[in-house]
C-alpha cells in the first residue's frame, strides 16, 4: 500500500508544484489541465467560467525519491475551503537537510508555528504553512532512544 497526499489549491497548483519539485529535488511526472478533459467528463465545462478555468491544473504529480505527492486546483463548482486538519510530514536523514528545506518553505510562508530547532526526538524539527497554504512538518536527524 502507498499513502500519497493529494493537495487542493485555489488556482496556484502549477506554481506550487513547480516550487515543490525544485525545493525537494523532485520531478514533475504529470501536469494536466482542465481544458484537456474530454467533453462530458465530470468537471469539463463549456461555460465562460469553465473556459477561463481551463488553464488551471486538473491533476499534477511529483515524485521525490520513492514518494509521490499529487494535487490539483479545486474546480470552481466546488467551494475551496483551504487545507486544514492535517500536515504533510517531511522526514530527512539529517538535521541539515531538514533545516535547508524548512528555510525554502519558510520564504513568504503564511505562518511559522514552530521555527526549525532541535527537539528531544530530532536534530531539527519545524512546522509551518507555506505561501500556497500547505501545512508542513519538517523532521531531520532522528534522535535514537528507548
Amino acid at each position: 500500500m502507498n499513502i500519497q497526499p493529494y493537495l487542493f489549491f485555489n488556482g496556484t497548483c502549477e506554481e506550487a508544484f513547480t516550487f515543490y519539485a525544485k525545493a525537494f529535488g523532485g520531478e514533475i511526472l504529470m501536469m494536466r489541465r482542465y481544458e484537456e478533459m474530454p467533453a462530458g467528463e465530470e468537471g469539463s465545462d463549456d461555460s465562460e467560467e469553465g473556459k477561463a478555468f481551463g488553464k488551471k491544473i486538473m491533476h499534477a504529480r511529483i515524485q521525490v525519491g520513492d514518494a509521490i505527492i499529487m494535487g490539483s486546483d479545486a474546480h470552481p463548482r466546488y467551494e475551496y475551503k483551504g487545507m486544514h486538519g492535517f500536515r504533510v510530514n517531511l522526514g530527512f536523514d539529517t538535521g541539515k537537510e531538514a533545516e535547508d528545506v524548512f528555510a525554502i518553505l519558510a520564504k513568504d510562508a503564511q505562518e511559522i508555528m514552530m521555527p526549525v530547532a532541535e527537539t528531544f526526538w530530532a536534530e531539527r524539527f519545524g512546522m509551518l504553512t507555506d505561501k500556497y497554504g500547505t501545512p508542513w512538518m519538517v523532521n531531520g536527524g532522528e534522535h535514537k532512544g528507548p
